[in-house]
């Protein structure tokens, strides 16, 4: 306290102590609701109390129990130590500011399953560097994120399956209550995530709770798999209770059951990665909501990876078993397909690419129509850059989730990547970094982002896609009608034909 340097935030719930880095203010480890702990867990999470004493936030807090080693090899790093008191956030905000900044408030990918807000990759420092505020935020995971079981459902209240988008929401208020202190603009905050963050904020998107909580959202490889029915959820919540020894449980005995007993459950007690729709969170499917424009009204921009494909092995997905059940099934179909993918051969590299397309670029797609209908902003993009030492191992472009350390500008900080990176790769990360600060500053005021290229929205009557990297290389490229027959097909049967299954 007595060192001047020291940020400290004066707010509602008290001061909040950081600390100074360099020219960044850093706050590690904030609270931002009640831990869901005993009779709150699956229950909407509850405001935190003022505090009396000042908080000192120096240290990422525990994150929602996971896999560790699953995480660190396919999550971003090493994600510390588990709780199920885990509802934290954390913020950069630049140390010389003279007006509220732009806030982005960061939700994590890894299948609703793994990550935590306070990973390597996420690190905001670069990002507040270009006069933005980052808050990154961590979330229930698994089943203490998603759970639906009769029990639950017969208690007193709403209906709450989504505890996981529950605590974003959650967060956003805070953000809303309390981002003045440390810097921030309450009236403009960005939300912006990847993969299964991307698809938190399509569903925020849509949900009537998170009205007015965020003013302009990014969706990075947000997927079209359909939520998970409520029929659905609340048979597995059963038949998790009964392998975990509770048959007919108790709400009561469902609070009693260890924290750390859900994570390790495999097939087919695992959830989807997707949330639960028929709850007062998402009382309508997303995929739904967005095909009839019935959206929040705001800017967005959403993009994908040219290897998106590359996580689905990781949920059990043959790719050329997909084109061989269509060879068997819809011959039809897969001369259509075939007609719409000239020049691609063999049965791995064509599922390849209809997998990526029909659960990923699709999406941009169907965002992108749905924005128009709306009169709203949508930049759409493409990202295709691989790292110079790397492209024998990325052979088909960038991985799920390459994107990431790109547009954190963090590429130079993170294992394995700093120790081959090039100072091409630095600056090509530098760009696509200013692209989404320049979004999260200005996509309220106009149409164009500034950068290597002028990056056009795609407003009513237009298609248009920035290519970021092009063919691996750096590159920035604005296209029209980018895959238009194939995304055109694929809008009209994604809904019937994206599955795990």
């Amino acid at each position: 306290m007595e060192n001047s340097s020291t940020p400290v935030a004066q707010t509602r719930q008290g001061n909040i102590i950081g600390l100074a880095e360099d020219d960044v203010h850093v706050w590690r480890g904030i609270p931002y609701a009640q831990p869901p702990v005993g009779a709150l867990r699956w229950r909407a999470p509850q405001p935190l109390e003022k505090a009396h004493t000042p908080y000192v936030a120096d240290a990422f807090s525990a994150s929602s129990w996971q896999n560790s080693d699953y995480c660190r090899e396919l999550g971003g790093g090493d994600p510390g130590r588990f709780s199920e008191d885990c509802l934290y956030l954390n913020i950069w905000s630049p140390a010389a500011r003279t007006e509220p900044l732009p806030v982005m408030v960061w939700l994590h990918g890894g299948g609703f399953t793994i990550g935590a807000g306070g990973l390597p990759p996420y690190n905001g420092s670069a990002l507040a560097r270009r006069d933005v505020v980052i808050v990154t935020v961590n979330y229930r995971l698994g089943h203490l994120g998603f759970f639906a079981h009769p029990a639950l459902e017969a208690e007193a209240g709403e209906t709450f399956y989504n505890f996981a988008l529950l605590d974003q929401i959650a967060a956003l208020r805070w953000v809303k209550e309390h981002i003045h202190a440390f810097g921030g603009d309450a009236g403009n905050v960005t939300l912006f995530g990847e993969s299964a963050g991307a698809r938190s904020v399509l569903s925020l998107q849509v949900s009537p709770l998170a009205k007015d909580l965020f003013h302009k959202a990014i969706i990075q490889s947000g997927y079209s798999l359909p939520d998970t029915a409520r029929e659905h959820a609340l048979a597995k919540g059963e038949a998790v209770a009964t392998h975990l020894g509770l048959e007919n449980a108790t709400a009561e005995q469902l609070r009693d059951l260890p924290a750390d007993a859900f994570w390790k459950l495999v097939a087919p007690h695992t959830i989807a990665p997707a949330p639960i729709v028929g709850d007062a969170v998402l009382p309508q499917p997303m995929l739904d909501m967005f095909f009839h424009a019935r959206q929040h009204p705001m800017p967005v921009m959403i993009g994908s990876n040219s290897d998106e494909a590359s996580v689905m092995a990781v949920f059990g997905v043959d790719l050329a078993g997909q084109i061989q059940k269509l060879r068997r099934e819809r011959r039809f179909g897969l001369g259509l397909i075939k007609l719409l993918y000239p020049g691609v051969k063999g049965d791995v590299e064509l599922g390849r690419q209809v997998c990526r397309d029909m659960a990923f670029t699709t999406m941009g797609y169907v965002v992108m129509q749905a924005q128009q209908r709306l009169n709203q902003p949508c930049w759409r993009y493409w990202f295709d850059y691989v790292a110079e030492a790397e492209h024998d191992t990325y052979p088909h472009g960038a991985w799920h989730g390459n994107e990431v350390p790109y547009v954190f500008d963090t590429l130079g900080q993170i294992s394995p990547a700093k120790e081959y990176v090039t100072a091409n790769d630095l600056a090509f990360a530098a760009h696509v970094a200013d692209y989404w600060a320049s979004f999260a500053r200005k996509a309220h005021q106009c149409e164009v982002l500034s950068g290597p290229v002028r990056w056009a929205a795609s407003v009513r009557g237009k298609d248009r896609l920035l290519r970021i990297g092009l063919n691996k290389y750096a590159g920035f490229k604005l296209v029209n009608r980018f895959m238009r027959a194939r995304m055109a097909l694929f809008k009209r049967v994604m809904r019937h034909h994206v599955t795990l299954d």
